[in-house]
């Protein structure tokens, strides 16, 4: 594959085969893997799986959920006879930080001998793990949303199913536009992610509405704590609506502040991950009137999450949020590919999932083959006032999952 902004020998550099690649890692590598290597199913073989999540660093506070999910379906798999082998879990710190994660990825797959690996939050440690999923060729579920992880940075070991900015865009775009305001101004933090959430939504709405206008823009650093002169511009300025392209503490504290400073209650305040339960936790009544794009919500009556609902709830005395659905179903797609295969080689499981149907807490979706991207439906949402602290999300529209991905060659994937 060749991908926007980088040298036509990237793909040769990062074509090596697995045992190249083992070579260089040296012999501690190879030890490690020689003991876990896949084949055939049968007898109950070991495969050991990765979760690499941000349990320190800016988006410390979503990493457990991540974590929690996966763990939930290593052991219903295990505990599944249709399965004839068994995941063991083995996990690392990305502390929300490129070179950390490449290091902790490193180190699971020589030292540990995982095959299969799953995590990060960060869109920018996403794509960092992207590349080294395809150096090392093992299977990678990345957690991150930005569109370039399954777009111009997209390569055949790199299955996504969290839901992408441009699905969520779908979902978020042409409602605010036509219900909430045309005057839009952008704030979004300074990396992989924000500036996705910028692009794809500034599209999508200017598609949605001849009277759509963007009447500014301001960018924040990952895990900036003061935002009062930004909220300040957006008053001032003749904004009817305001996107905010943050997540974790970013968006807690840009909320928590803009209701400090009267902005929620003068402009529509909507952020692609607002309705996320971390976030929704950390802002209180501060969310309610804002909206937001949902990936997920507990109260889904598809495929099948209820089930999902009630054994995640069992085991956490919580209900799930979107980053627990996501290290849930990407461990149970892991572990579905290799029963469609009939083996836990990587080549083979990736052979399967690619353009494969499953079944999901999200009902069924298809890992498109041009872009290995999930075909998930989304949702736009009113935050309302809840029982408790916590404001409750009240789903407004649906985009389904067929409808919510533009064609892999419009996201920048060459495969």
């Amino acid at each position: 594959m060749s991908s926007e902004g980088t040298s036509p020998d990237r793909t040769v550099g990062i074509a090596r085969s697995r045992r190249q690649f083992l070579a260089a890692a040296g012999a501690v590598g190879a030890l490690g893997l020689a003991g876990c290597q896949g084949g055939s199913t049968g007898g109950d073989a070991a495969v050991t799986v990765a979760s690499l999540n941000p349990m320190t660093g800016p988006f410390s506070s979503l990493g457990p959920g991540q974590r929690t999910g996966a763990e939930l379906a290593v052991t219903e798999i295990n505990n599944n006879d249709d399965y004839d082998f068994e995941f063991e879990l083995v996990t690392g710190d990305t502390e929300t930080e490129a070179g950390a994660a490449q290091s902790e990825a490193q180190r699971v797959v020589q030292e540990e001998g995982a095959e299969f690996v799953f995590g990060a939050i960060s869109s920018s440690v996403a794509l960092g793990l992207n590349d080294f999923a395809a150096q090392s060729e093992h299977i990678y579920f990345p957690g991150g949303a930005a569109v370039p992880i399954t777009g111009s940075a997209c390569n055949e070991w790199v299955f996504r199913f969290e839901t992408n900015t441009a699905q969520i865009a779908e979902a978020i775009s042409a409602y605010s536009v036509n219900n909430l305001g045309t005057n839009v101004w952008f704030h979004y933090a300074d990396y992989a992610y924000g500036d996705s959430v910028y692009n794809r939504t500034s599209r999508r709405m200017a598609a949605a509405s001849d009277d759509y206008t963007e009447v500014g823009t301001s960018t924040s650093e990952l895990g900036a704590s003061n935002y009062g002169s930004f909220i300040t511009q957006i008053s001032n300025s003749d904004a009817d609506v305001v996107v905010l392209g943050m997540t974790g503490g970013d968006l807690v504290n840009f909320t928590n502040q803009a209701a400090d400073q009267g902005l929620t209650d003068q402009i529509a305040v909507v952020g692609p991950t607002q309705t996320f339960q971390s976030v929704r936790a950390g802002t209180g009544s501060n969310s309610v009137g804002t909206f937001g794009g949902a990936r997920y919500d507990p109260s889904l009556d598809t495929g099948d999450n209820q089930a999902f609902v009630e054994a995640y709830a069992s085991e956490n005395d919580r209900e799930p949020g979107n980053f627990a659905r996501v290290g849930y179903d990407s461990l149970r797609l892991m572990a579905k590919g290799m029963a469609e295969a009939g083996s836990t080689e990587p080549a083979d499981v990736r052979d399967a999932l690619e353009g494969g149907t499953f079944t999901t807490v999200l009902g069924d979706i298809t890992l498109r083959e041009s872009d290995h991207q999930a075909t998930n439906p989304t949702w736009m949402a009113k935050l309302t006032e809840g029982d408790g602290d916590t404001a409750d999300v009240e789903l407004l529209d649906q985009v389904p999952g067929s409808e919510t991905l533009p064609p892999a060659s419009d996201l920048g994937c060459e495969m």
